[in-house]
């Protein structure tokens, strides 16, 4: 038993070998070669090598560029697209004059010949890498802030390739990503992340204000934003309560000045100095303006018949109440 299935297994390899000498005559053969990296910089030449030494006047040539979808380089013995106009073939090769960010890609150069065993196809692959300097970055620098806050600037670049990386400047001056290995660690505290291009201060203080500017760089170029000025100032607690007390007294000149007018009858309903018991309405404050000129505040007062005007004034810390009845 452990004969015969050692010639049928003997038998099926035979068929199998007989097959593929068959198959291998008839239609030839398939060597795909090596896979290159080709790296260009953008706007400078790059030649795409299709190695195969045997060169004959039978041999089909095709370059395809490949993707989501498969586009001709080389097709019939002339360039196609855009390329007609800026690469030309060196025996099996493609020279591109002024290569572009959009030509990064993969590409397969096809070489189909006869030959005494059918016709042999030899197929070689490059892929292409552009390398791209950055353009000016995109800085976002606060024209204002108060000192005691947080406060980011930030710095971006959408073009480089490889991804940029980033550097920020203080009037001039090269900030250290560790603040605390610079002259400047004892007067200001920051963050630096010269991956995203973020400058974080987490306390700013006034001693930081100044003229920021980014640098965006890789292997291929630098580029600089313009310079935009921080200033960073204290909070103003004495004009903030000088601001409340004003708005204040306004207000209570105001309502002394209502309280005022409706002793005197002035909103009364026929309009007479005295005011009648019966007389007295209820008012309905729907307006209330004020205007400050110099030291005096004026402010309006609307019922809902008419209006009045009220003149506040200081002088020598005493108020005078200006009273104008409607016309």
């Amino acid at each position: 038993m452990a004969r015969r299935s050692r010639h049928r297994l003997l038998l099926l390899l035979l068929r199998y070998l007989v097959v593929a000498l068959g198959y291998h005559k008839a239609y030839g053969s398939s060597a795909p070669k090596g896979h290159q990296v080709v790296t260009a910089i953008e706007y400078q030449e790059v030649i795409l090598a299709c190695k195969y030494a045997k060169k004959s006047m039978s041999s089909r040539l095709e370059w395809k560029k490949l993707g989501r979808s498969v586009s001709f380089v080389y097709y019939q013995q002339s360039l196609q697209g855009d390329f007609k106009y800026r690469a030309e073939m060196i025996d099996f090769s493609i020279r591109i004059k002024n290569v572009t960010r959009n030509d990064a890609g993969k590409y397969r150069c096809e070489i189909s010949a006869p030959s005494k065993k059918g016709q042999n196809l030899e197929e070689d692959t490059v892929t292409l890498e552009v390398l791209v300097a950055p353009a000016v970055p995109l800085c976002n620098v606060p024209s204002s802030a108060l000192s005691g806050t947080v406060v980011e600037l930030r710095c971006h670049d959408k073009e480089g390739n490889p991804a940029p990386e980033y550097t920020w400047f203080k009037d001039g001056v090269n900030l250290l990503e560790n603040p605390r290995r610079g002259p400047q660690s004892s007067n200001s505290s920051y963050t630096m992340n010269t991956k995203s291009g973020t400058l974080q201060f987490n306390t700013v203080s006034k001693l930081d204000s100044g003229e920021y500017f980014c640098e965006a760089h890789n292997s291929v170029g630098r580029r600089r934003c313009h310079a935009k000025r921080m200033q960073v100032d204290d909070l103003n607690i004495r004009g903030i309560i000088a601001a409340v007390v004003g708005v204040a007294f306004v207000i209570s000149v105001c309502g002394l000045g209502v309280c005022y007018a409706q002793r005197k009858g002035y909103f009364s309903r026929n309009g007479n100095t005295a005011v009648n018991k019966t007389d007295q309405i209820t008012l309905c404050l729907t307006e209330l303006t004020l205007k400050k000129m110099d030291n005096t505040h004026k402010c309006k007062l609307c019922s809902l018949s008419d209006c009045h005007s009220i003149m506040a004034k200081t002088k020598a810390g005493e108020v005078i109440l200006h009273l104008k009845p409607p016309q």
